[in-house]
């Protein structure tokens, strides 16, 4: 989840919530990519999860990386939550259940973001594994129930979790028990940001079938492929899902800061304390009319955090954020943003990814989406099935790396990230089913080898 942001300014207009998102309009040249991943620690002597506080606990790992890198700490009441690097604009930051997330800059070539992941992946051993601690790249925590799951002490998860049971039946596994990959995109005008919002919606049942990585729970098989994309679905109506306003005529950044406007609240911040507001609309902070904080006007700063607690499949803020996809190891870290970029920013795949989708209703959007947590890739669609749409997106967007002709050093081209999904698709086997079928012959239901096969 995002960093809170700090802007005193005071919001007026409604037109000054629209340009925080139009203040996101980049020429193509200037477009980048950014890439967020979360993982799962745990002990590994004995596969526990691992505490916040105590001597071998997450606090003492965020300053072991803090000594290494020497980032910045983000601190909540004196508690070290992240770091941030004043340089490269990247972060590190805590989920509820301490999932440790990498927030990546914004850079050029995957090239370049599979270096970063990498880079991190390593310097997260150099400081996990003399703690006795390892991290698993997965979709959901496959054992620990959510009583035995750690709390990390950030104040805006406090609020959330008193709040999420109130709205859905999932919301607390959602923040405590998953794990998800995300790409950060850029657009260049409210036309080019309304086709990538359409396409990303509409094929991120499509992502998250191919990245399906989350059948534990609780120590066993749990019916899903993507747990982690099911718990979703009953989780809080008012600020996740399909949004169909985006396929709409007349959508744009304005249609999209309404609907932000109607989602009630979970906190303003004031210097270092959240005032917990759940459910509280965001235009009667502006008006002043708040019951909890009488008096109190919103700010840039409410309004910019307030869009971080938007959970939707494509979320918009000053850059297009697409949220469809499993946690997992290390090649399809880099997978998820080469796919993504191959899809959005090559105009004739663009184009041609719109043109795959343009005539699905909003009635088969949902259908899909509702589907794919349990049979991905095998789920049927129309006349053909999710596997073989994956075909067609992973092949244009192959062709829109293949223009972009980003090279590294030897040579490549960026479609050589998109490996691990071809050979999900040769197969017809996701992540998931292969961990299954390992499970249930050669493991001989032994947990413990998800945890030697699947850590970092």
């Amino acid at each position: 989840m995002a960093r809170d942001v700090s802007d005193a300014t005071p919001i007026v207009s409604r037109d000054q919530l629209v340009e925080t998102l139009i203040s996101g309009n980049k020429p193509a040249d200037q477009w980048r990519v950014g890439t967020e991943h979360e993982k799962f620690g745990f002990y590994l002597a004995d596969r526990a999860p691992v505490p916040y506080d105590g001597p071998r606990g997450i606090r003492r790992l965020l300053e072991a990386m803090e000594y290494l890198l020497g980032w910045q700490p983000i601190t909540d009441h004196d508690n070290i939550i992240g770091l941030s690097d004043p340089i490269g604009q990247g972060a590190i930051s805590l989920e509820p259940g301490g999932q440790f997330e990498l927030s990546g800059a914004p850079l050029d070539t995957i090239h370049q973001t599979c270096r970063e992941v990498n880079g991190h992946l390593a310097q997260v051993r150099e400081c996990a594994t003399p703690l006795g601690i390892g991290f698993l790249g997965l979709g959901a925590s496959p054992e620990w129930t959510l009583a035995e799951t750690p709390r990390m002490p950030k104040s805006r998860y406090d609020i959330m979790t008193r709040y999420m049971p109130t709205v859905g039946k999932h919301g607390l596994d959602m923040m405590y028990r998953t794990c998800t990959i995300q790409a950060n995109l850029d657009f260049s005008d409210e036309a080019d940001m309304v086709q990538k919002m359409r396409v990303g919606i509409a094929l991120q049942p499509i992502v998250t079938a191919l990245f399906a990585n989350s059948p534990f729970t609780d120590g066993k098989p749990n019916g899903y492929l993507s747990w982690r994309s099911w718990v979703w679905l009953d989780t809080d109506p008012h600020r996740t899902g399909m949004l169909p306003f985006v396929f709409e005529d007349g959508f744009g950044f304005e249609r999209y800061v309404d609907w932000a406007l109607d989602v009630p609240m979970y906190f303003v911040k004031r210097g270092g304390t959240y005032h917990d507001v759940a459910g509280s609309s965001f235009r009667d902070l502006m008006a002043g009319e708040l019951k909890a904080l009488p008096g109190e006007t919103a700010t840039l700063s409410d309004w910019n955090n307030h869009l971080t607690t938007l959970f939707p499949e494509v979320r918009l803020k000053s850059f297009i954020e697409v949220r469809g996809a499993d946690g997992g190891p290390g090649r399809r870290i880099c997978a998820l943003p080469a796919l993504w970029v191959g899809l959005l920013y090559d105009k004739a795949a663009l184009d041609g990814a719109w043109e795959l989708v343009k005539d699905w209703t909003a009635a088969e959007r949902q259908a899909l989406r509702d589907a794919v947590p349990e049979t991905a890739l095998a789920t049927p669609f129309r006349n053909r099935t999710v596997r073989e749409i994956a075909r067609d997106v992973v092949a244009l967007a192959r062709g829109g790396l293949t223009r972009r002709a980003r090279l590294n050093g030897d040579g490549h081209d960026e479609t050589m990230y998109l490996s691990s999904l071809q050979e999900i698709l040769a197969t017809g086997e996701t992540p998931a089913e292969t961990i299954l079928r390992h499970y249930e012959t050669d493991w001989n239901h032994d947990m413990g080898r998800l945890y030697q096969e699947y850590a970092y």
